[in-house]
């Protein structure tokens, strides 16, 4: 079973066996059909398309009217119609890639342990490190099956904006934005029309979780980088712009055998739609 990481070897000797499923989670924050384009163009063999506006994410607006971020987690049962219709059963291993380092395949991955799905893993080096080894590619669809997946017990855990605004008295947990530091600084006006970060929180850039050839760096170092800031994981929340990047710190820290940290899935683009809740721009 892979949980965390899986080799472009170990995929590929993998690769047509029917318990399998393989999810390309292309995607481009300022171009929503770019990652659908280059899925068409080629993919692995066997994957198919997971689409991060429309099944990684659900309404924007909640039932009460009130905004929920670019990109709010879908209602559970639609989450687990959406991997029935990929063929997702109780035992598959799945496997999750990109062409961005893990950026958005990681979101897909943090899902799958949401519904209590432990055998997910994400491609170490995405689709770079398939084609760099010389890998097979398609432009074939894959056949649609239906798979049987049941919800169990989430194996992560979520806070809410209401829990974070808490904890700016309480204090008794420690924020961590996966954003660019010119983001969390507040400087990035096309990202984030209103600019800053939670007050109190810590920057952890997510591609500082790489390495240079675009894989993950090693547990050790993981866990090294990660000790100014984590002292305790089961006290951390990992947000971003939009509930997105923060699940790239999160396989980090799970990487790292750090593991129990939590997600704020509306992070900043909830955060500052409400004018009430405090901003800082401190570096």
């Amino acid at each position: 079973m892979y949980t965390t990481l899986i080799s472009a070897a170990d995929l590929a000797a993998h690769v047509t066996d029917p318990r399998w499923v393989i999810l390309d989670c292309r995607h481009d924050l300022m171009n929503p059909a770019a990652g659908r384009d280059a899925y068409t163009a080629g993919h692995i063999p066997g994957a198919q398309f997971a689409d991060m506006d429309h099944q990684l994410s659900g309404p924007k607006k909640g039932d009460d009217g009130a905004f929920r971020g670019r990109h709010p987690l879908p209602e559970r049962d639609a989450f687990i119609a959406t991997l029935r219709s990929w063929g997702v059963n109780d035992d598959s291993q799945v496997v999750a890639y990109d062409a961005h380092g893990g950026m958005f395949a990681a979101r897909l991955w943090w899902m799958l342990r949401w519904v209590g799905h432990q055998a997910v893993a994400v491609l170490d080096g995405g689709i770079g490190a398939w084609q760099g080894q010389g890998m097979a590619m398609s432009t074939e669809t894959s056949p649609a099956r239906q798979g049987s997946i049941s919800g169990k017990a989430p194996l992560v855990g979520t806070v809410s904006a209401q829990d974070v605004l808490d904890n700016l008295e309480a204090g008794d947990r420690t924020v961590i934005d996966a954003r660019a530091p010119d983001r969390f600084r507040g400087e990035n006006e096309t990202m984030d029309p209103v600019g800053g970060h939670i007050p109190g929180a810590k920057n952890r850039f997510f591609k500082d979780n790489l390495q240079a050839d675009g894989r993950f760096k090693s547990a050790a170092q993981l866990r090294s980088d990660f000790a100014p800031l984590v002292s305790d994981p089961a006290k951390a929340i990992m947000q971003c712009g939009s509930g997105v990047t923060a699940c790239h710190n999160l396989l980090a820290l799970e990487v790292a055998g750090l593991e129990g940290a939590a997600l704020y899935p509306g992070s900043w683009s909830e955060w500052c739609a409400d004018p009430a809740r405090p901003v800082s721009k401190d570096s």
